[in-house]
């Protein structure tokens, strides 16, 4: 029993350093290969489709585990800002936020290729998230109400995800920036949204 149990760990380990070194690799080239990903991780090809059959097997796992950790900052923020504005709600999420988009930041060149619809239908429930979050704001006139609460949550993380592509270096930066642009494809006047952000911690 011990020595199975000690598979299944060196197994499940294998498993995440693929997947994380899978991150890193996607995320300098998007086009790279199971191949690329086995050299990068140390392993032979073989081991990598013995985790995940497909390159999409493996888009899939990554998005999963992407969906699963944003979603559990989103709710996490909105618990820690129940009682305030839409917009300080939405200032809590990106800065708890900011450095898992930054990890996963790779999908957003995925989303718009031959995975796209994959990749969206796993991002349906944060998509739902995100989109009951600016439409609390539009009813309470905290946000811009031109376009549907749904396209205009994600045309604002688009934004976050945009930036964290092009910020490798500066986090701190990226993260104020993030958080500012997408205020302000909202709806939320520049003066407030940065006042919102040089207000947290």
């Amino acid at each position: 029993m011990p020595a199975e149990s000690s598979r299944v760990r060196s197994t499940n380990e294998t498993r995440d350093r693929i997947l994380d070194v899978a991150l890193d690799v996607l995320g300098e080239n998007p086009d790279a290969g199971m191949g690329d990903i086995a050299a990068a991780a140390g392993v032979v090809r073989r081991t990598v489709y013995g985790h995940f059959p497909s390159r999409l097997d493996l888009i899939r796992t990554l998005t999963e585990r992407a969906v699963t950790e944003m979603t559990a900052v989103l709710t996490e923020a909105e618990a820690n800002a129940i009682d305030a504005a839409a917009d300080a709600a939405w200032v809590e999420f990106i800065a708890r936020v900011w450095p898992v988009a930054h990890r996963y930041r790779v999908l957003l060149a995925l989303r718009r290729g031959e995975y796209g619809d994959a990749i969206h239908s796993l991002l349906g429930p944060l998509d739902d998230l995100l989109a009951a979050l600016v439409k609390r704001g539009q009813d309470s006139d905290v946000f811009a109400q031109h376009l549907p609460a749904g396209i205009l949550s994600q045309l604002a993380y688009g934004t976050v995800f945009t930036i964290a592509d092009n910020d490798r270096t500066t986090r701190a930066r990226g993260a104020r920036a993030a958080t500012i642009t997408s205020l302000l494809m909202l709806g939320v006047p520049e003066a407030r949204a940065i006042a919102l952000v040089d207000d947290q911690p």
